[in-house]
């Protein structure tokens, strides 16, 4: 039974070699993921076609959770969205972000999803309902890639329980 549905992009800019998001997901791919998790990598940086293919293997897998992930170049640490935004309304994730990311030294708990297709895609699934979380992920490095694959994993540990 799939208890989390994890969703990555593509890359979005000439010159990006990888999206961080999609890095973590296929990190936590090869390192033998429980039978809970499902992927969804690779979604295009096209909100129409993005939401549509979400929502699809949302309807098809029926998660008990749907953590989106998305790369944030310019921040250094895990960042776990509180809300989407659209226009002058905000959707707010129902989960408890402070017990989430309690004593997680690589997390932060953000208010600023983005203006681009993360906000969009957030904002769109949690107005359909479905529990969802958005992740921002840093650019992985060699410096920080053991401790926000640590942070990410506990992350999705504390949602399955």
């Amino acid at each position: 039974m799939t208890q989390i549905l994890l969703t990555s992009f593509v890359t979005w800019a000439v010159g990006q070699t990888s999206n961080a998001a999609d890095d973590l997901l296929l990190e936590i791919l090869q390192n033998n993921p429980p039978p809970s998790l499902a992927f969804l990598r690779g979604l295009p940086v096209n909100l129409p076609v993005a939401k549509d293919l979400t929502i699809a293997k949302i309807q098809q897998l029926q998660p008990q959770a749907v953590v989106l992930c998305g790369m944030a170049e310019s921040r250094d640490r895990l960042s776990v969205e509180s809300n989407g935004v659209r226009g002058d309304r905000q959707i707010y994730t129902a989960f408890d972000l402070p017990t989430l990311t309690a004593d997680l030294p690589m997390t932060d708990i953000s208010a600023n999803a983005g203006r681009f297709v993360c906000n969009s895609l957030y904002y769109a699934i949690l107005s359909a309902a479905y529990p969802c979380v958005f992740v921002h992920v840093p650019v992985l490095t060699m410096g920080n890639r053991r401790a926000i694959v640590s942070d990410f994993r506990q992350i999705l540990d504390r949602l399955i329980r």
